[in-house]
């Protein structure tokens, strides 16, 4: 009996502690993820935060165009353009400087627009210079603002200098490479001699005189080939190619459309396939017969008519005399009786060839 009931009482002791232990355990198990689950949401909170003031943070942006300018359109006149660009002031001096500074250390795009708008006057001064090429001024004008905004970009103040000192360069390429791209469908002005032809060849023109349609006088073209340092050629072939447009060989001679096209009176300078076949076979023929009667000679004949009559750079009566060891006139006299020689021998194959 004794046993029995110490048995029962370490077992209920045993159960007890076993179920102590196992509500300690879990307690400190869920103790653990409760804490776990308030560090995950505390790292949550911390990358909210963190994304929220990354974007906050402005970021430094490349330099965008600038916008905003007023430029010349066909559907608007020319003069009302020119009326708009008035209301800009010029800049003094120190205002340009700063603009230009605030404009290449903190990318002050109001900065920029300024210093471009009041330079528009200068751009259109320039382009009303090339209204002679017959292209529209209004474009002559947005080419020349393209490469004013283009000047202000890489326009370094501390040098010293004005704007428009260095935008006027910038202005004038863009204008005039916008011209020659624009001037003809074959492509003009590839050498900066030939640029400079191109631009003041009619300048050149109107101080000389030479206001007459078509060619000029020689003395004319060497003044103007001495005065640009170009050659002569080339005032000439420039002097055509502005004297009038280009023309489609494909045009119809008539308005009708009859007649044919202009390439058809064109003239074809080379040989003919029939002249070119009888020319080769006659050849053919000429080289078979000389190969033919040089067989008829000797050894030494064959080689002193070779190098006096076969040969681009002859050799001398005196060099020949000296291979052979014979005098000058032996060296001639052996020269003039194979050159008989052969000539009868190709006679004669050409009689029996039936070609003569």
């Amino acid at each position: 009996m004794v046993a029995s009931k110490t048995k029962a009482n370490s077992g209920k002791s045993g159960a007890k502690a076993k179920t102590g232990a196992s509500a300690k355990t879990g307690a400190r198990t869920s103790t653990k993820a409760a804490a776990k689950a308030r560090a995950d949401a505390k790292m949550a909170d911390v990358a909210v935060l963190e994304d929220t003031a990354k974007a906050a943070v402005p970021k430094k942006s490349a330099r965008a165009p600038i916008a905003g300018i007023p430029a010349p359109t066909p559907e608007a006149s020319l003069s009302r353009y020119l009326q708009d660009i008035r209301k800009y002031p010029m800049l003094p001096h120190e205002e340009e400087y700063m603009l230009a500074k605030a404009w290449r250390d903190h990318d002050d795009r109001d900065a920029a627009h300024k210093m471009v708008t009041s330079h528009l006057r200068l751009v259109a001064k320039i382009a009303m210079g090339y209204r002679g090429y017959g292209l529209p001024v209004a474009e002559l004008i947005a080419e020349g603002n393209i490469g004013l905004m283009q000047a202000v970009k890489r326009f370094e103040p501390e040098r010293g200098f004005r704007l428009a000192t260095y935008a006027m360069w910038w202005i004038r390429a863009n204008i005039q490479e916008y011209i020659l791209r624009s001037w003809s469908l074959v492509k003009i002005g590839t050498t900066a001699a030939q640029k400079k032809l191109f631009f003041k060849l009619r300048k050149l023109k109107g101080q000389i005189q030479a206001i007459d349609e078509g060619d000029m006088t020689p003395d004319q073209v060497e003044k103007i080939a001495t005065t640009l340092n170009v050659p002569e050629k080339d005032v000439v072939s420039m002097n055509r190619r502005l004297a009038g447009p280009d023309n489609s060989l494909n045009a119809p001679l008539r308005s009708e459309g009859e007649g044919g096209e202009w390439q058809d009176w064109l003239v074809d300078d080379s040989i003919d396939q029939e002249t070119e076949l009888a020319e080769t076979d006659e050849l053919q023929k000429r080289r078979a017969l000389l190969l033919g009667a040089m067989g008829d000679l000797n050894e030494r004949e064959r080689h002193i008519i070779t190098e006096r009559r076969l040969r681009d750079d002859p050799k001398t009566l005196e060099e020949l005399s000296t291979d052979f060891n014979i005098s000058r006139e032996r060296v001639r006299q052996i020269e003039v009786r194979a050159f008989e020689k052969l000539q009868k021998a190709i006679r004669h194959k050409a009689l029996e060839q039936r070609l003569i």
